[in-house]
C-alpha cells in the first residue's frame, strides 16, 4: 500500500457546502416511516422546506504548502469527487499526487452527485435522472472498446488495442457512477462560481470532462479568481458568441486529450465546441496549450485520464506545465493566505 511513500503533514481535513436554496414542497399526500428495522411506524409530512442546488466541497490543507493558491478538482458528468481520490485498481489518485507535489487540494461533489445529494423530481428536479450502464461507459464515453465489444462476461470483452486503462478493475470502476439530471446546469454553475469567490488568493481549476464547461465558464465569470485552467478531455466550452474570451487572456489554459477519440461518436460531435474555445482563447491572447497525448507518442489513453495505468504521468505532465507558469514553487513551501481558508 505505497508505505514507501513519506507522511505528509496535514494542517486541517473538512469539508462545506456551497450554493443552494431553501425550496418548498407542497401538496405530497402523507407518508408513514419505519425508521430502523422492526421500529415504530411514523406518520410524514413530506410537505415544507427543504434544501437544494448544493454542492459538496471537501479540502486537505497542508502544514508547509508550496503552492500559493489551492487546487480544486471538479469531476465529470455522472460521477463525483470519488474520481480523484483512489483509481479503481486501487493506486493513490490525484488528490494524493498534488498533495504530495505541495498544493493544499479541495475535492468537490457536484451538485445532485455524491455527498451533495439531490432533490426531489418533478417537484424541485424537472425531470428523472440518467444513469450510465456498463455499455455507454465501455463502448462510448469512456472509449475503453469498440462498438459491439462490451460483454457482460469480462472475458468476452474486447477493448481497444494497448488500452491503458486497467481492464480488471472496469466493475470496481461502474460503483463510481452516480444518478445525473439533465436541467440542473444553471444550478451547478451557480455553485462553482460560489465556490471561488471563497477563494479571495484564487485557485487553480482543474476539471474533467463534463466539468470542463463548467470549470472554463467559471474562469470567464470570475477571472480574478481563476490563476489556471487545466481541462482533461472537456466534452463542452463556452460560446465564444455567448462569452468574451479576453475577459481570461491572462488566465492560462491547458487541454488534454487521449487516444481513440475518432472512433467515438460522442466524442466526435463533442470536441468542436473545444476546439472553437481554444481558437478564441488564442486570438484573444491567451497561453493555451492544448496537448494530443498520441501525437507525444503516448498512445492508449482513454476518457479516464486520471485512472488509467500511466495517470501519475499525465499528472506529472500537468505539474511540469503548472511549474513552468511559476503556480507552484520549486521547493520551499509558502506563506499560508486566505485562499486556502475553507
Amino acid at each position: 500500500m505505497h508505505d514507501e511513500a513519506p507522511a505528509l503533514l496535514v494542517r486541517e481535513i473538512g469539508s462545506f457546502f456551497v450554493g443552494g436554496e431553501r425550496v418548498r414542497l407542497q401538496g405530497l399526500p402523507a407518508r408513514a416511516r419505519i425508521s430502523t428495522s422492526h421500529g415504530p411506524v411514523h406518520p410524514i409530512d413530506p410537505n415544507g422546506e427543504i434544501m437544494a442546488g448544493q454542492m459538496y466541497v471537501q479540502y486537505v490543507r497542508l502544514v508547509s504548502p508550496r503552492a500559493p493558491v489551492p487546487l480544486l478538482l471538479w469531476h465529470g458528468g455522472g460521477m463525483t469527487g470519488v474520481n480523484w481520490e483512489t483509481t479503481p485498481d486501487g493506486r493513490p489518485g490525484w488528490q494524493m499526487f498534488f498533495l504530495r507535489a505541495g498544493f493544499d487540494v479541495f475535492v468537490s461533489d457536484a451538485v445532485e452527485r455524491g455527498r451533495a445529494s439531490w432533490a426531489p423530481y418533478p417537484q424541485v428536479y424537472a425531470e428523472a435522472p440518467y444513469f450510465r450502464t456498463a455499455k455507454e461507459a465501455w463502448e462510448e464515453t469512456f472509449r475503453f472498446g469498440p462498438a459491439g465489444s462490451w460483454h457482460t462476461d469480462p472475458a468476452l470483452r474486447r477493448p481497444h488495442a494497448g488500452l491503458r486503462f486497467p481492464t480488471a478493475a472496469f466493475d470496481a470502476f461502474l460503483n463510481q457512477f452516480a444518478p445525473r439530471w439533465g436541467c440542473n446546469d444553471v444550478l451547478t454553475q451557480r455553485a462553482y462560481n460560489a465556490l471561488l469567490g471563497r477563494m479571495p488568493d484564487g485557485a487553480i481549476v482543474l476539471t474533467h470532462s463534463q466539468g470542463g464547461n463548467f470549470g472554463l465558464t467559471a474562469a470567464v465569470a470570475c477571472p480574478d479568481r481563476v490563476r489556471a485552467v487545466i481541462s482533461l478531455e472537456p466534452s463542452g466550452a463556452p460560446d465564444p458568441a455567448e462569452h468574451d474570451p479576453r475577459l481570461v487572456a491572462g488566465v492560462p489554459h491547458l487541454f488534454i486529450w487521449g487516444d481513440y477519440l475518432d472512433q467515438h461518436s460522442f466524442w466526435v460531435s463533442s470536441r468542436p465546441a473545444s476546439e472553437r474555445w481554444r481558437d478564441a482563447l488564442r486570438d484573444a491572447g491567451c497561453d493555451v496549450t492544448w496537448i494530443e497525448l498520441p501525437e507525444r507518442g503516448i498512445r492508449g489513453n482513454t476518457h479516464a485520464l486520471m485512472a488509467d495505468d500511466n495517470s501519475d504521468d499525465i499528472a506529472g505532465m500537468v505539474l511540469e506545465w503548472m511549474q513552468a507558469r511559476g503556480l507552484i514553487g520549486a521547493g520551499q513551501p509558502v506563506e499560508r493566505g486566505a485562499a486556502a481558508s475553507a
